[in-house]
């Protein structure tokens, strides 16, 4: 029952502090009745997953669903995000309550009746989808907190907004998307939104239990793309080329030295991963180039814009180093407002 703490979050906005214990009650009580029936409903959002800017039919699920509720309904917000408000009809604070709906381009090898079979192309492969990262409870969560809010609605004060957000795992190359085009496209105007409640499932938290702390607590990202460019040859002779696999190992390496040894890691975490590494056709013989994606997760928008420079300025320098000792040449893509 998850949800009640999203649900629990909109009511105490709008009480008193001696007058929250009966709510606390009648949240509970309401999310026992619907607990099963949110988790079929998060069992059928798992089964068919979509990824971002794709999620048309979860989006008009969740339209149906809210809908049926009485509430108001937006779609279409941010390309494929949902909108839902529940107007109590009383002066009152406006309470915007949060979750994502996306999934991953990963192949579910779960032995559950409900697994994803769902395939799709992601960047000109053919790929398994599967909500890997908890999105399909976040909505059956969101879905679950709307429906003891309805259930609620004589006592409520004020406006609760019910935020499905779209592409929080990256929109597609080229593409805008998730919460940043929402806001972009004038959400918190629109709605009059005094203050956003979201949280993120953890198979290691507890079940009704929850994590908390003063700023942030879960990881802003970057991504960056390194072209290594090397010169091709038969790998019978590698004196004769430049080898840009073993050049982008070398890379791959030296850039986990950087959170290591150079980041001031006490007044901020950050992470470098490399998730994934192309070169070559095959086996015998040297490709001309390679290529690397790298994922820069860092904590805090007070630190992120700086940590972010500091890390790309940190690996260009490795990678020309790199490049000289072995006579190739890279090209780093980094997002534009950090260069």
């Amino acid at each position: 029952m998850k949800f009640i703490f999203l649900a629990l979050s909109a009511i105490m906005m709008a009480v008193s502090v001696s007058g929250q214990s009966k709510y606390i009650e009648q949240v509970t009580q309401h999310a026992e009745s619907y607990e099963a029936e949110v988790i079929e409903i998060r069992r059928v959002f798992h089964q068919y997953p979509e990824l971002s800017n794709r999620e048309y039919e979860t989006a008009q699920r969740i339209a149906d669903i809210m809908k049926k509720m009485g509430m108001k309904v937006e779609t279409g917000v941010a390309k494929t995000g949902v909108i839902a408000v529940l107007d109590s009809g009383k002066p009152g604070p406006t309470i915007g309550l949060r979750a994502d709906i996306d999934g991953l381009p990963v192949t579910e090898r779960t032995p559950v009746p409900f697994a994803s079979k769902e395939k799709t192309e992601y960047l000109g492969q053919e790929v398994g989808v599967m909500h890997a990262c908890g999105h399909d409870t976040h909505i059956a969560m969101l879905i679950g907190a709307a429906k003891v809010l309805s259930k609620m609605k004589s006592q409520l004060k004020g406006k609760v907004v019910f935020i499905f957000q779209p592409a929080e795992e990256g929109a597609p190359p080229g593409e805008e998307g998730g919460a940043e085009l929402m806001v972009k496209e004038g959400l918190m105007e629109k709605y009059g939104i005094d203050v956003v409640f979201g949280q993120h499932i953890s198979s290691t938290t507890e079940v009704g239990k929850i994590n908390y702390r003063v700023g942030g607590i879960m990881a802003a990202s970057n991504r960056f793309t390194i072209k290594v460019k090397g010169a091709q040859t038969h790998g019978s002779r590698p004196w004769a080329g430049i080898d840009p696999v073993t050049v982008s190992a070398q890379i791959i390496l030296g850039l986990q030295t950087i959170v290591s040894r150079q980041m001031e890691l006490t007044k901020n975490a950050a992470v470098i991963t490399i998730g994934k590494i192309n070169a070559g056709t095959r086996n015998n013989s040297y490709t001309r180039g390679g290529r690397d994606d790298r994922h820069n997760k860092d904590f805090g928008q007070r630190y992120a814009e700086r940590y972010t420079r500091e890390n790309t300025q940190n690996s260009d320098q490795y990678c020309r180093g790199v490049r000289r000792g072995r006579g190739g040449d890279h090209r780093e893509r980094i997002p534009s407002y950090i260069q």
